[in-house]
């Protein structure tokens, strides 16, 4: 196993932070993180938070999962904050042709917020949850860091966590791999050893977000498919339906592979050859630095523009308020407005934005 976790500094004795409050899911995750938050003697409660109807079929299993650990279980409903934080701005940006990623938006505006409301609630300090993530401490800031298991690391969810959520926040599953929180569910005989892992799109089961928003009355874009040439390919399902660098689904016969290149303000989606997905830069709105510090003009970064994607090395070429322009030191593919670009120096977070604009 990666061996045992490390709290960080801001986890100094046990007679301050007897008390914490971990996120329950149900999932494998989150469970195993009651264990190790015990082993290290933390007094542990539990709560499962209910964002949508979509999260009724895991509440039985969070809740077997507090009673194996006997430990205080609790259910708080956010649906309403989750719809207006999360789903109603979700459903928008597709119908605008973007590509938005809700997991982002609802960390700092809902799980975390409510998790930290709670445990304030119940006169407790610390809060957790399974994120295969960590928190550092440095020069009186605290930061987000990669997991110890880059395949799983998902820092890059958790850019936009406030100062007062992380010096309050251990993620203790960050500090191992995947392989490794199931043996120690299977050896603790948890109820959701063998649980699959959670879905990208929780409020969106089977994953058809296109559907998703048609079902809600939204009037999405529409326009034209446009060729690598200028040709016009005909009309196209619906902005919704499509993102940059997508490549199936578009229904064109072209002799060779084509991707859509950028989503234009009018509806129309511009198509172009393999390797012509690649863009130089990108402009960022809602852009900021996690410690509060200013982003400025030649600073270097190592920028994550998806999840999935490998850090890259970026520099900022200009600063308006929020808004942000980072020029890549290598052409990136498939930049997508309304994904987030996350700022890393070594493998700590140290801000990021939301994609407005990509630049050839």
């Amino acid at each position: 196993m990666a061996g045992e976790v490390s709290l960080g500094t801001s986890f100094r004795t046990f007679e301050e932070q007897d008390k914490i409050l971990v996120g329950l899911s149900g999932g494998v995750d989150s469970s195993v993180c009651i264990q190790i938050l015990k082993d290290q003697g933390f007094d542990v409660s539990t709560v499962f938070i209910r964002f949508s109807p979509a999260s009724d079929s895991s509440v039985e299993s969070a809740r077997a999962v507090a009673k194996q650990f006997d430990v205080p279980f609790s259910v708080v409903d956010c649906s309403e904050l989750f719809e207006s934080k999360v789903i109603e701005p979700f459903c928008e940006a597709y119908c605008r042709g973007e590509t938005p990623s809700p997991c982002v938006l609802c960390n700092p505006n809902v799980k975390f917020q409510i998790l930290a409301e709670t445990a304030d609630r119940m006169g407790i300090r610390f809060i957790a949850t399974g994120h295969y993530a960590r928190v550092r401490e440095e020069d009186g800031s605290f930061y987000v860091c990669r997991a110890a298991s880059q395949e799983r690391d998902q820092s890059y969810m958790l850019y936009g966590l406030s100062q007062e959520i992380l010096q309050r926040l251990c993620l203790p599953v960050g500090e191992f791999e995947k392989p490794d929180i199931r043996e120690m569910a299977r050896e603790m005989g948890l109820v959701s050893a063998d649980a699959p892992d959670s879905q990208e799109i929780c409020f969106i089961p089977d994953g058809d977000y296109a559907a998703f928003i048609a079902n809600r009355g939204l009037a999405d874009k529409q326009g034209r498919f446009i060729g690598p040439n200028g040709e016009d390919f005909g009309p196209h399902k619906g902005v919704s339906h499509y993102t940059v660098g997508q490549r199936k689904g578009l229904n064109i016969a072209y002799g060779q592979p084509i991707f859509v290149r950028r989503i234009l303000p009018n509806g129309d989606i511009q198509l172009a050859l393999a390797g012509d997905e690649f863009y130089s830069g990108i402009r960022l709105r809602q852009a900021a630095r996690s410690d509060g510090k200013a982003l400025v003009p030649g600073e270097e970064y190592l920028v994550k523009i998806r999840s999935r994607a490998l850090p890259a090395p970026c520099c900022v070429q200009a600063v308006d308020g929020d808004c942000v322009t980072l020029s890549f030191a290598q052409p990136l593919r498939a930049p997508a407005p309304g994904q987030s670009a996350v700022l890393y120096v070594d493998d700590r977070v140290v801000g990021g934005g939301v994609i407005s604009d990509i630049l050839e």
